[in-house]
């Protein structure tokens, strides 16, 4: 049986010998069309299956089936570059969107401001309830010492004196701690004892 009969009749014999007869040629050409390797090698790829869709149409008499590879390359070639100039024209009429900023810092605050939350909730419960609540008038509400006294059923000088404790022992919790200290001192190297 002839190359082209087996072509026709979907021979995988024929086929393989056809693919290593004129794919070389068919590559070459593709990217002669292109001018992009990775383009040719789909186009390549794309012409062997479209020759195989379209192996009834190959005429059992003739010569060699090259012309008619490379007219199935220009075809596949001209209609990849019409879909990629139709997908980019999509693309363009896109919406372009704002460009998005970077956003590690402020995830870094972010992480920062919930450990400092976290460590001064940790304080916050480390008063006495008496404590908690003339901080919480004062400070965070911004109520005076006679208002906070009034709200409380206490004396102004007890706001002052629970307020006045319970900033003196946040202020021990929100310290940070110290660095620590490199210690110099005249020592040479620890000699271990031999017995």
């Amino acid at each position: 049986m002839s190359l082209r009969a087996g072509i026709r009749t979907g021979d995988p014999a024929a086929f393989e010998q056809l693919f290593d007869e004129c794919s070389k040629a068919v590559y070459n050409h593709a990217y002669r069309l292109t001018g992009d390797w990775s383009a040719a090698e789909d186009v390549m790829a794309l012409t062997f299956l479209e020759a195989w869709r379209l192996r009834v149409r190959v005429d059992p008499e003739g010569g060699s089936l090259r012309p008619w590879l490379l007219g199935i390359a220009t075809n596949v070639a001209r209609n990849t570059r019409r879909a990629s100039r139709r997908h980019d024209d999509a693309l363009a009429r896109l919406p372009r969107g704002e460009p998005v900023p970077d956003f590690a810092e402020e995830v870094v605050g972010r992480i920062d401001d919930a450990e400092r939350l976290a460590a001064v909730r940790e304080a916050f419960g480390g008063l006495r309830r008496h404590e908690r609540d003339v901080f919480a008038l004062c400070v965070w509400a911004g109520l005076d010492y006679a208002q906070a006294a009034e709200a409380l059923g206490i004396p102004v000088g007890t706001v002052r004196s629970r307020l006045s404790r319970a900033r003196r022992k946040l202020g021990k919790f929100m310290e940070p701690p110290p660095a620590p200290r490199q210690v110099v001192g005249d020592r040479g190297p620890v000699k271990e004892e031999i017995r």
